[in-house]
Formats: C-alpha cells, sequence, structure tokens
C-alpha cells in the first residue's frame, strides 16, 4: 500500500512538471514567433484562409501576381463570384500544388487560377520565403509534403514542427505587438487580398535579358501536371494564369511553352501582360513601377476577370445566396474603410 502510494506521487509530480514545462514551452513559441500581421504582412495570408467559410466557387493560388493584383470584393459585387486567394511571397509551383490539395480538403470550387510566373523556379529560394507560406498552413500531409519539397539545404523539418528551434533568439527583436498577439492575430487581408495604395509609374524598364535555355524544369512539370489531375479528379477547372506586369520580364518562349501544355491538357490559359482590353495604364495604375497593381488597377483588372470568368467559364452567380450576401456586405464595409484609412496614411505619409 505504502509502495503504491509513494508510485502514484511520483507519478503525480512527473505528470505536473511535464504539463508546467510544455505549457512554458508553447508560450515561449508562442511569443517568439513572427506576428505577420504586424510585420512583414506578405506571410499572413495563408493562415487566415481557414477562417473564411468555405463557400468559394473560385480559388486563386500563387505568388504577389495574385494576391495584390486582384480584387475579390469587384468579382463579389459585380459578378457573383466568391473568390479566396490563397497567396504568399513568391509562393513556388511545388507550393501551389500542395496548397491547391489542401484547399480540397475543404472544399471544392467550381474553378481554380494557379499563376504560372513560379515555372521559372526550379528550385527553393530563401527560407524566410518558405516560411511565409508554410507557416500559415494547418498541419496535414500536404503541409508535410510542402515541406520537404521547399526545404533549403541549411532548414530543418523539425524546425517546422517546433518554431521553438527556430525562433529561439528573437528575444532581441521582442515588441509590444509579440505579447499582444501571442494567441490571435490581426487579418491583414480581404479574402487573400492585400490592398496597396499609392502611384509609382512604370518607368525604364529594363528588357529581358537572353536566356541560355528558357526551357522550364522537368520537376515544375511534374507539379503542374500534379495540378492538372487534382483539378481532373474533383471535377474543377484550371486557368493558367500570367497576371499584368511589365516587370519582371515574361519571355515568349516561356509563354509558348504554357500555350502548347495548356492545349494539350485542354485546360485554359489567360495571359494578361500585354492585354489590352484589360484597360490598364501602367502610368497610374501601379505602386511600385509595374511590378504590382495599386488598387485602382486591382478594381480595374478583377473587373476585366470577372467578365472573361463569366463568358470563357460560366462560373456560377451566387448573389442569389442569402448568407453569403450578407457577409459580403460587412467585407465591404471593411474594405471601404481599410481604403480610406490607407488613402489618409499615404496623404499624412
Amino acid at each position: 500500500m505504502k509502495r503504491r502510494k509513494i508510485f502514484w506521487r511520483r507519478f503525480f509530480r512527473v505528470t505536473v512538471s511535464g504539463i508546467v514545462i510544455c505549457s512554458m514551452l508553447f508560450l515561449l513559441e508562442r511569443l517568439l514567433v513572427p506576428k505577420y500581421s504586424v510585420g512583414t504582412q506578405d506571410g499572413a495570408m495563408i493562415a487566415e484562409y481557414y477562417d473564411d467559410a468555405p463557400k468559394h466557387n473560385l480559388i486563386i493560388i500563387g505568388d504577389s501576381e495574385m494576391y495584390e493584383n486582384i480584387s475579390p470584393l469587384v468579382l463579389w459585387q459585380n459578378y457573383g463570384i466568391n473568390c479566396y486567394i490563397r497567396g504568399s511571397a513568391q509562393q513556388l509551383i511545388w507550393q501551389s500544388c500542395y496548397l491547391l490539395e489542401d484547399t480540397l480538403r475543404h472544399e471544392t470550387p467550381e474553378a481554380v487560377i494557379i499563376n504560372i510566373t513560379s515555372m521559372q523556379y526550379a528550385e527553393p529560394q530563401k527560407e524566410s520565403y518558405n516560411r511565409m507560406t508554410l507557416e500559415g498552413m494547418r498541419w496535414s500531409t500536404s503541409k508535410v509534403k510542402a515541406i520537404f519539397a521547399s526545404m533549403t539545404e541549411e532548414e530543418s523539418f523539425w524546425e517546422y514542427v517546433f518554431p521553438l528551434l527556430r525562433y529561439h533568439s528573437r528575444w532581441n527583436d521582442l515588441t509590444e505587438d509579440d505579447f499582444r498577439l501571442m494567441f490571435s492575430e490581426e487579418p491583414v487581408s480581404l479574402n487573400g487580398y492585400m490592398m496597396q495604395v499609392g502611384v509609382k509609374p512604370a518607368e525604364n524598364v529594363p528588357a529581358g535579358r537572353p536566356l541560355a535555355d528558357y526551357a522550364f524544369s522537368d520537376v515544375c512539370y511534374e507539379y503542374l501536371d500534379k495540378i492538372t489531375a487534382l483539378c481532373k479528379e474533383y471535377g474543377v477547372e484550371l486557368i493558367l494564369m500570367k497576371s499584368p506586369s511589365v516587370y519582371p520580364y515574361w519571355y515568349d518562349e516561356w509563354d509558348a511553352q504554357i500555350k502548347e501544355y495548356a492545349e494539350k491538357n485542354q485546360i485554359k490559359y489567360l495571359n494578361c501582360v500585354n492585354n489590352e482590353e484589360i484597360g490598364l495604364n501602367f502610368q497610374t495604375d501601379t505602386f511600385d513601377g509595374g511590378l504590382h497593381l495599386n488598387v485602382g488597377g486591382a478594381e480595374i483588372y478583377s473587373n476585366f476577370l470577372g467578365r472573361w470568368l463569366q463568358s470563357e467559364t460560366g462560373i456560377s452567380d451566387l448573389r442569389g445566396d442569402s448568407e453569403l450576401s450578407h457577409e459580403w456586405e460587412q467585407k465591404a464595409a471593411d474594405y471601404d474603410a481599410k481604403k480610406s484609412e490607407k488613402y489618409r496614411e499615404l496623404t499624412d505619409s
């Protein structure tokens, strides 16, 4: 009897000690991981997707050419398209593939748009960009596969599993925001759209330098094939898209390869680089010299995209859904408030 009491005392002490240690480590991790909603906001959108109701009939996946150029509010108000952009900085084609796989666990949209700018990258680029895509994904086999496909030689899988291993030295960088946002970050986007204001005209844009080899790599085609197969498996219409920009340069040889792939696989390809029908003016509709669109440009482009989707895909108009309409009324108010705030900050600066 005495031995049993001693055993249970020790068991209780070990259990309590373990709980205390694990709780402290969890709190430390929550404190030390970067807070994207106040830091580099490009890393915040991947996680925000999970907070939105999975009723989207259009999902857009890609890098900043997607999340800074397309306004889901315009697509909803003018065309009844309930869109979400799963975007992250310099998102690579294998990351787009596993984000699509992750999305299809939660919902089955009518159409998916994939940005094909990433086809030019055959290898992982930078850990910071990897983190901005991967850390926001919920744990699943898709996230695990995305991590292994994306890691640079210096990265460790276990630092994604236990971020404290990666960020344990952030003590000197902590701010009040790290404490305030330990458990709940503030949203930075509207359905994945990151609004930008201001105007910086596209001037003195450099021409594309000749490349030794214009062919996309086998690994990029491998993941594009996986994306195509996933969409066919789930009955989702796949659209490949090159967003409008004047820089970095999009080579005719790259364009020809995507056209050939789209024709071979009977999917749509929308190249908007030199599309005059859009109505963009890169003297007024860009905030960074022609790389991305400001909010005015994004609204113009989104109107073009909505018309194209309706005519080319017959995507549904969901404005008759009272629940969605109510949700978008609040989102429209938030959008207008953010736009006013950003223009006010621009004027004051």
